[in-house]
């Protein structure tokens, strides 16, 4: 700490500025007073603060985590890409890393963070606190980009629908806010206090839902999701996902299918933002778990295949199975060869589900 330095209390409703500060206390002069109650966040937005992210107790509560078999772990006041390092180190690979950029000084080094998670989360109550309010909405179209040119998930969360916290209805500003995330790219919204401990819950959801649902039958959606142009790698992989995208348009297909084991294809498929579905399978549970946040996929685990052939048989079926697609369709394949080997990303082929097949397929098993 050091003269001039603010601190607020309870997201900003207490605010000091600090006057004096020694080595084990601080003089400060209260700008805006208040009641102050336990368990209030305090925050210190001049400064980056000199401590890891995860403290002891949260070193327990990821082990508690991670024992009961989680897919994701959200990790809280990302500062540096330190902080995220720390946390897979201890995590490993038995979960997916969600970094929340609610510090200022994570926007500094925004790039490093995001190339380190699995995901980022525009954790908007925090960042609204220590930075001006009319800050955080280029900021969350910046975070929202970024992650999307990596081609990572990337979550908008915090007071979305926060009068939904106390009436059964939210306002007007609240329903475009959320739209907005969905015409950025967003791959996820969610819910905070509304779920958590508001009265209208189920309430909440099913708005959220509705407002997802009407501006992605938007018209102008896919333009807008585009104004963020994802520059391909010079790849294999991303220049299929990138074709892929442009053939399934072209020729009308009803779905993306594809056959992942760590989950990389799906998401270079759902970076390009198609406009149909992506039909995810993966032979590994916690994969197709892990995919449900990818913008786009409808994940289902099944059993492994050998080759490029049974891979075709089995996408006609599950996305008859899941009602994704119907006889007369055609779907755009992307998958690996030799199979089983993460990142070999090489084949694209386009298929057309023929009338003798639907009843072959309704009586075989998964």
């Amino acid at each position: 700490m050091k003269a001039g330095t603010r601190i607020l209390i309870d997201d900003g409703k207490v605010r000091l500025n600090v006057l004096e500060a020694g080595d084990d206390q601080i003089v400060s002069e209260v700008k805006v007073g208040g009641t102050v109650t336990d368990n209030k966040g305090v925050n210190v937005p001049d400064i980056v603060v000199p401590i890891p992210a995860l403290t002891e107790k949260d070193r327990d509560d990821l082990q508690f985590a991670l024992e009961q078999k989680t897919d994701w772990i959200a990790l809280s006041f990302v500062q540096r890409p330190e902080d995220v390092a720390e946390a897979r180190s201890l995590i490993g690979e038995k979960a997916a890393l969600l970094a929340k950029i609610e510090k200022p000084a994570a926007i500094d080094r925004l790039n490093d963070i995001i190339e380190l998670a699995d995901a980022v989360m525009v954790a908007r109550g925090d960042l609204g606190v220590e930075l001006p309010p009319e800050a955080v909405p280029p900021l969350q179209n910046r975070i929202v980009a970024c992650a999307r040119q990596y081609g990572k998930p990337v979550v908008v969360a915090t007071q979305m629908l926060e009068s939904m916290v106390t009436s059964p209805t939210p306002t007007r500003a609240e329903v475009s806010d959320v739209a907005t995330a969905i015409y950025d790219g967003a791959d996820a919204v969610m819910l905070s206090a509304e779920s958590a401990t508001g009265q209208y819950p189920i309430e909440a959801v099913q708005m959220m839902d509705r407002i997802a649902n009407s501006v992605e039958h938007d018209p102008a959606y896919q333009a807008r999701i585009h104004f963020t142009q994802t520059k391909l790698e010079p790849t294999t992989a991303d220049a299929l996902a990138g074709s892929a995208r442009q053939i399934a348009h072209t020729v009308s297909a009803k779905s993306m299918v594809c056959f992942t084991s760590s989950g990389s294809t799906a998401r270079r498929i759902a970076r390009e933002r198609p406009t149909v579905p992506t039909l995810a399978m993966s032979a590994s549970m916690i994969t197709a778990r892990r995919m449900g946040l990818i913008w786009g996929v409808y994940a289902v685990h099944t059993r492994d295949v050998s080759n490029f052939e049974e891979m075709v048989e089995k996408g006609k079926r599950m996305a008859l199975r899941h009602r994704i697609a119907e006889g007369g369709d055609r779907l755009v394949l992307m998958a690996g060869v030799p199979f089983g080997v993460s990142g070999s990303t090489n084949v694209l082929h386009v298929v057309r589900i023929i009338g003798d097949e639907l009843e072959k397929y309704s009586r075989s098993k998964v």
